[in-house]
């Protein structure tokens, strides 16, 4: 492990000979095509438009691999040393496609444009290495192409994603993301935050005691979260209704719940009765603030109409925890 984070045992890039250089900028170019096409099949169902820009890319350094390929079998012969980039110190790395994910369309284009400025650099430093007159011709085209390939990403953005079909995907990765992530938690924190404002207030009224009731608090929260976030899971694969992966759907409404219910429940950690209690109070108007703002963000609803619901319904539930408390 200490090996791979301080780099011992890896080459310096100074001490590769051009054979080596060329390995390195073939195992390169194979990775670079694999990552963009793994970020073409994960946009094609999606956003297909953009997953053949991708395509694009990959093709084009296919053909860079195999000039190279060219190249060292001309000089050196059929058998390639084996050097890729996690045995060179300092050299770039790359991601895995599944670090990156979700695959945003925004997301995605900015790693392509790091990933060409990188092979930008390592093609230009790889050129004044290179005695040999072909091969630094070679290498330094590739700068060249990598460094042009922005521009050819956005030739094939122009003849694949004109701006109405960005625009149609933009949308689209709006809608998955309220579907995926925002419409279950907010459920979730709208649970949390209502639900449990009767089993905590009444605790409180009834004990007047900040630690019992903090307990109560702690158990109903986290006793919500978790059969919100089951019940989210069970309730719909998503495929079928396009909400996406069940487990982040259930994940989002479980933690929100939780998050939810804790917000007015960790206030009876202050082991005065009436200064927790106003704290709390403070807490749940917040929640109730900040429930009403992501209904009107996100669902489009009516600031004041949101307003009224989430008010209303908070206040019914208050009152009866409150009454539940003194009786």
């Amino acid at each position: 492990m200490l090996s791979r984070v301080f780099g011992f045992g890896r080459r310096s890039f100074d001490s590769l000979n051009e054979q080596e250089i060329l390995a390195l900028a073939i195992s390169s170019e194979e990775d670079d095509g694999r990552i963009y096409r793994a970020y073409a099949d994960g946009l094609r169902e999606d956003f297909p438009q953009s997953a053949k820009v991708f395509d694009g890319m990959a093709d084009e350094e296919d053909g860079h691999r195999n000039q190279l390929i060219e190249l060292h079998r001309r000089r050196f012969g059929e058998r390639i040393p084996l050097i890729r980039r996690e045995h060179v110190r300092g050299y770039f790395e790359r991601k895995p496609d599944w670090l990156v994910r979700p695959l945003g369309i925004e997301k995605v284009r900015g790693q392509a444009e790091a990933m060409e400025r990188q092979a930008q650099r390592f093609y230009v430093e790889a050129a004044k290495r290179a005695e040999d007159a072909s091969t630094r011709k070679l290498l330094g085209d590739l700068a060249t192409a990598e460094q042009s390939h922005e521009s050819l990403a956005r030739r094939l953005e122009l003849k694949h994603t004109p701006e109405d079909v960005r625009q149609e995907e933009r949308q689209s990765e709006r809608r998955q993301f309220i579907l995926t992530y925002v419409q279950p938690g907010l459920a979730g924190l709208m649970d949390g935050s209502v639900s449990t404002l009767a089993p905590i207030f009444a605790a409180a009224f009834a004990t007047h005691d900040t630690w019992q009731t903090f307990l109560v608090g702690l158990a109903a929260s986290i006793g919500a979260g978790i059969s919100m976030g089951f019940t989210e899971v069970a309730s719909d694969d998503g495929r079928l209704s396009g909400r996406g992966s069940p487990v982040k759907r259930g994940l989002a409404t479980g933690i929100m719940t939780t998050v939810g219910g804790l917000g007015h429940a960790l206030p009876y950690l202050i082991p005065h009765f009436w200064t927790a209690t106003t704290v709390a109070a403070i807490v749940v108007f917040i929640e109730l603030w900040a429930i009403a703002y992501i209904q009107n963000r996100f669902m489009e609803t009516p600031f004041w109409r949101a307003t009224f619901q989430v008010v209303l319904g908070g206040a019914l539930v208050f009152a009866a925890g409150v009454l539940i408390g003194n009786a």
